[in-house]
């Protein structure tokens, strides 16, 4: 091999090697645009459990109230009778 294709042959395998580089780093901004677009959904998802919750505790709250409200009620009723 002459001095020259060897030149040839290292220039063509820098092409090459420069390709699969500009793939992988293709491929990396994919997979961490995705996993940011993930890390966004998993937070709204944790976000409106948390609001689901808050609106559960709430509604256990004010059933317990009701709940108290009827058995004075009752207590009165029986009282009465």
């Amino acid at each position: 091999m002459t001095a020259h294709q060897d030149t040839a042959l290292i220039a063509g395998q820098l092409a090459d090697l420069t390709r699969t580089v500009e793939e992988m780093a293709s491929q990396l901004k994919a997979l961490r645009e995705r996993a940011d677009s993930q890390q966004v959904r998993a937070e709204s998802q944790q976000e409106r459990a948390e609001i689901q919750q808050e609106r559960i505790d709430l509604a256990a709250r004010e059933l317990a109230e009701v709940s108290e409200r009827l058995q004075a009620a009752a207590n009165a009723l029986r009282e009465s009778i």
